[in-house]
């Protein structure tokens, strides 16, 4: 099991999405932008990953933060800036307000985040994460999609070799996360 119970240390889940649900994660230059972009800011401000599925048109992750550190919104803007400089295929015209702040149309100005609470509340999200391909017809097993940490965290003994979600499962939605 990876969740800690820790006063000081948190687990946070992220959802973000590209701005319009543009496709910009399918071309494997972008994804290796985002994988240089999270090694860079892992590097100048740490953080563990505990989980993670990149998409086409958007990501689910999930973090530990250090002890007296919940700075993630600054992690993201650092990792969103460094992407959307070097992303190519974004096509989207920038408005005025974006225009103003010298951003590119590549992701939503917002993100979804939720503080774990718990054990059973880190395995749900966990699980939601490695699931995600499936639910969105990207892939008939979560172990078939290539963008996905649900083979590194099996290595670490996380998950069975078989696993894959029960059938009987409730989905939770993103809006149960932030409202809870």
């Amino acid at each position: 099991m990876r969740y800690r119970r820790d006063k000081e240390a948190h687990h946070y889940f992220f959802t973000l999405v590209t701005e319009r649900r543009q496709p910009l994660l399918t071309l494997p230059e972008n994804i290796d932008r985002l994988r240089t972009a999270f090694h860079r800011e892992k590097a100048a401000r740490p953080f563990e990953m505990d989980a993670v599925v990149i998409l086409p048109d958007h990501l689910h992750c999930l973090w530990l933060l250090p002890e007296n550190d919940t700075d993630y919104s600054k992690r993201w803007a650092r990792i969103k800036r460094y992407f959307s400089t070097g992303c190519i295929g974004a096509t989207l015209g920038a408005s005025a307000s974006r225009i103003a702040k010298r951003e590119r149309p590549v992701w939503q100005r917002r993100f979804w985040e939720h503080r774990i609470r718990d054990e059973a509340d880190w395995r749900r999200h966990m699980d939601y994460i490695h699931y995600n391909p499936v639910k969105h017809g990207h892939t008939a097993s979560p172990w078939d999609w290539p963008h996905s940490s649900l083979r590194q965290c099996a290595a670490r003994g996380w998950y069975a070799e078989n696993w894959s979600i029960a059938p009987d499962m409730k989905e939770i939605e993103v809006g149960e996360w932030c409202a809870a």
